[in-house]
């Protein structure tokens, strides 16, 4: 009977010590933020800004694991089934998070396989227009596109992105039809615009510069609640007579689903406290983003308010996936 106790006691103590590693913070290994988009993009160079001071900070090696592709779904399923020992978080994108489950199949569920830590970064995109088309600010874009029906257009990322839900959202609350074309990806987007074969493009902020900078395209809105920072005389689309239009790219931390809790507040203070340092804020408002840190369940309540907004867009316009 005693060498039974002490065996139910060794394996009980073995059990605790287990556990206490595993909720151990940080890991005693390196620490990977995977990012569903390629290296140089503004995901990855405000990934690697936090990774290096996220490194200081917890004295562990903190690298960024760049796994493109699928619109960042290929990442997203990744670290849903990635080991939950906090050694493994992903820098979310709204994609993937928000817009994806309504016009996909996924293999994983975004609101029970991922853990919300907290929002990363906030950014809008601006709405550029060629020269050519003949308007110069927000309200004669309107006004051309309610005279003439489908004869403007615009351009995107690929049918069901954010920068497509972007010109849906602008359709139905503005009651216009402006005409998209979908592209796959940036790059090839802004040729046809800079190239006069579209006429207007919800454009990344530091994708456009450059253009706007050099006469080749007037911004006219932007698509966030505030204006942006880099572009202080540019008004947004929410105070041009449509309040409360929020169309923000946005990306966020989570971590797999499985993860403990303590694990995930860890998590949670870690990046919070680097996400309002002083020096790293300066850093991605060079990239044009904003930090906006909050709870876990700030974060989750928001991506689940996204999900609503887009899923509804998605249906109203019979949107499809590619």
């Amino acid at each position: 009977m005693i060498h039974k106790a002490l065996t139910a006691l060794v394996i009980v103590g073995l059990s605790l010590v287990s556990t206490v590693n595993a909720q151990e913070f940080p890991p005693k290994k390196t620490i990977t933020i995977v990012v569903g988009f390629a290296a140089g993009g503004s995901a990855d160079s405000a990934a690697r800004v936090i990774a290096k001071k996220l490194s200081e900070d917890l004295g562990q090696n903190v690298i960024v694991d760049n796994k493109p592709g699928a619109g960042g779904n290929i990442a997203h399923a990744y670290t849903a089934t990635a080991p939950t020992d906090g050694s493994v978080i992903l820098f979310g994108s709204i994609g993937p998070l928000s817009i994806a489950p309504h016009l996909m199949k996924l293999p994983y569920d975004p609101q029970k396989d991922l853990a919300p830590l907290t929002m990363g970064v906030t950014f809008p995109n601006v709405l550029v227009v060629i020269p050519e088309l003949g308007v110069k600010n927000f309200k004669e874009y309107i006004a051309m596109a309610k005279k003439n029906p489908g004869k403007i257009t615009f351009a995107s990322t690929g049918s069901g992105s954010a920068s497509h839900l972007q010109g849906e959202l602008l359709n139905v609350r503005a009651d216009i039809d402006t005409v998209h074309i979908p592209y796959k990806g940036g790059s090839p987007a802004m040729v046809d615009l800079l190239g006069g074969r579209v006429s207007s493009y919800y454009s990344a902020l530091a994708t456009a510069d450059p253009y706007i900078k050099n006469g080749k395209l007037i911004p006219i809105a932007t698509t966030g609640l505030k204006r942006a920072p880099t572009l202080p005389n540019v008004p947004t689309i929410a105070e041009s007579g449509y309040p409360g239009f929020d169309a923000s790219n946005w990306y966020a931390f989570v971590a797999p689903g499985k993860t403990p809790d303590i694990i995930l507040e860890k998590w949670n203070k870690a990046l919070v406290a680097v996400l309002k340092d002083k020096v790293i804020s300066t850093q991605l408002a060079d990239h044009g983003l904003t930090p906006n840190p909050g709870t876990r369940e700030d974060l989750a309540k928001y991506i689940a308010s996204q999900s609503v907004t887009w899923g509804k867009i998605i249906t109203e316009r019979k949107i499809t996936a590619e």
